[in-house]
């Protein structure tokens, strides 16, 4: 069976030695260690605060930190996070010699180009994931402040008009919180089984060290916008 490993570890000599770090967002720490442990990777996984996309600003210093340490013991630094709007992370990634999965944000790795197609087709588009519908409360109502300020929320979604729900793991308890959601926002919803969609298959490619599979809106910045964020001083992260 696969070890994960949350933290490094020095002693032990049952143990390989990983050479291989996953620097994770949060909200994608789960699946990405179910990937390591479903292809066998001897890997040590680390988490950074998924409430930081409230201020991407504070996304690159967090991960520059992390590879700061990591960069003597792991020759391999995976940072799984998409652009995100840290507009300077893909700098950061360069000076340490680390990889990412290529994309605007998890959505677009999730979704692949269904996520596309669905942008095109309505860019009023939000999307769901197993990771938010869990954290709705922390990371939107009250990351955002809502619940402090409730004509926020037809401030930051009155120009939505469906939702997408990007389903990795077939919950029913996630797919009614799912409902409960939109009928919150007042907003038609589908649900999508996806699983792990490109996020696996661009992790895969990383290691085998060959060229990732991109979809039509990889590269797209307008992309970036499937999801609110909060600005100033005061929104809501530590």
């Amino acid at each position: 069976m696969t070890q994960v490993n949350q933290e490094p570890e020095t002693s032990g000599e049952n143990r390989r030695v990983p050479k291989t770090v996953f620097i994770a967002c949060a909200a994608l720490g789960r699946d990405v260690k179910a990937i390591i442990r479903k292809h066998g990777w001897n890997a040590d996984f680390q988490a950074i605060d998924a409430r930081l996309h409230l201020r991407p600003d504070k996304i690159g210093p967090a991960v520059e930190a992390r590879l700061q340490k990591a960069e003597e013991q792991y020759e391999r630094r995976v940072v799984v996070y998409g652009h995100c709007g840290a507009m300077d992370l893909d700098a950061i990634l360069g000076r340490h010699g680390a990889v990412r999965p290529l994309g605007p944000h998890c959505y677009e790795m999730y979704g692949g180009e269904d996520f596309a197609r669905a942008l095109k087709e309505e860019p009023g588009t939000f999307i769901l994931t197993d990771y938010l519908i869990h954290a709705w409360d922390m990371f939107v109502v009250k990351g955002l402040k809502i619940d402090q300020h409730p004509k926020l929320k037809p401030l930051l979604f009155h120009h939505y008009k469906r939702l997408i729900y990007y389903s990795q793991e077939e919950d029913e308890r996630l797919i009614a919180k799912a409902h409960e959601i939109a009928a919150w926002l007042e907003l038609p919803l589908t649900v999508k089984q996806v699983g792990y969609g490109d996020l696996e298959r661009r992790l895969v490619a990383i290691m085998e060290e060959r060229e990732q599979p991109t979809a039509g809106m990889t590269y797209d910045g307008y992309s970036s916008m499937a999801y609110p964020t909060a600005a100033g001083p005061d929104s809501g992260n530590e």
